[in-house]
């Protein structure tokens, strides 16, 4: 029963960070050169899976995975906007 309570849980982060990093990028990020550069779906994937192992360690369900999922899922949204806004026209 926890298993399934765990994988819902990485499932959702990873959605999660998926949809608000695209809608970060697309509404915020729109006009700053850094994020159009190769690397920057891999530092904002590294830096969130980073900033959510502390928390991870601390829940008991979760585990490791979730990290790794969550930054997965963040560095994957941070493709996805930016490739948003280059089909975007004037772009």
């Amino acid at each position: 029963m926890f298993e399934l309570i765990g994988l819902v849980v990485a499932g959702g982060a990873a959605m999660g960070g998926f949809l608000k990093s695209k809608q970060f990028v697309r509404d915020r990020l729109r006009f700053v050169d850094r994020v159009y550069k190769r690397s920057s779906p891999w530092v904002a994937g590294i830096g969130a899976g980073l900033l959510a192992a502390p928390l991870v360690a601390i829940l008991p369900i979760i585990g490791g995975g979730t990290a790794l999922l969550f930054g997965l899922g963040v560095g994957l949204g941070v493709r996805s906007g930016v490739r948003d806004l280059k089909r975007l026209p004037g772009a």
